[in-house]
């Protein structure tokens, strides 16, 4: 998977190219009409990222972590260096964001709006605990790896319909669902969970043991962000 700086911006001037990059803040403090914190906890800050067409973003710093594409991206970032890094890019892809730290600007180049959802790995959070009952090995033809480094694996699922998964566990993740999904969750303890979802919908879990079924008429997909 292509490992890009972050997700998106242009020409960023004088004024960018001569201030410290401690000038720059948080995105969502200097973009609040782009970058919005959909949840946070000790692991991560997920944020929904949306820029309406040629709309650039103040220039800010960002933390290592993972985007998932709602929409086709055409943009580009441009940091304090003065490099600018073009991204092209299509709905449904997990993209790895470095570590970079330098101020950028995030610009969306085209004539149609862009959305995401960007997960920000806390620095200093407690691993997760380990698991026995891996789903990639006991499911492997619907649930490939798309992304794995050293902080996370990201999983593509894909719920055929009807489709039960065997008894598995997963460490703290981050759901984002890409399409519709109804599907019915059997917890360890025998409990049931209804789980209706919508496109772009998002979902932290803590780490749990559970079987799933698709229970609508069309193949769902999601990703989830497994954190080590």
């Amino acid at each position: 998977m292509r490992r890009l700086a972050i997700v998106i911006p242009i020409l960023v001037g004088r004024v960018l190219l001569d201030a410290p990059v401690a000038a720059a803040q948080d995105a969502a403090a200097v973009s609040p009409g782009i970058y919005k914190v959909e949840l946070e906890n000790q692991w991560v800050r997920v944020l929904r990222v949306k820029l309406a067409p040629h709309e650039k973003s103040q220039p800010h710093t960002q933390p290592a972590g993972v985007a998932v594409l709602l929409t086709d991206v055409r943009a580009s970032v441009t940091f304090a260096s003065g490099e600018i890094v073009p991204l092209n890019q299509q709905a449904g892809q997990v993209v790895d964001v470095n570590l970079i730290p330098q101020a950028r600007i995030e610009e969306n180049v085209s004539d149609q709006p862009i959305e995401l959802i960007l997960v920000e790995l806390k620095p200093d959070a407690p691993p997760s605990p380990p698991i026995a009952l891996d789903v990639v090995k006991l499911d492997p033809e619907h649930r490939p790896v798309v992304l794995e480094n050293n902080r996370v694996r990201v999983l593509r699922t894909i719920l055929e319909p009807h489709l039960k998964s065997p008894m598995h566990e997963h460490p703290h993740y981050v759901v984002v669902y890409l399409t519709e999904l109804h599907t019915t969750m059997k917890m360890a303890d025998g409990k049931e969970v209804d789980n209706p979802r919508k496109p772009g919908e998002v979902a932290w879990r803590d780490a749990l043991k559970h079987e799933t079924e698709n229970i609508g008429e069309k193949t769902a997909v999601e990703i989830q962000i497994e954190l080590k």
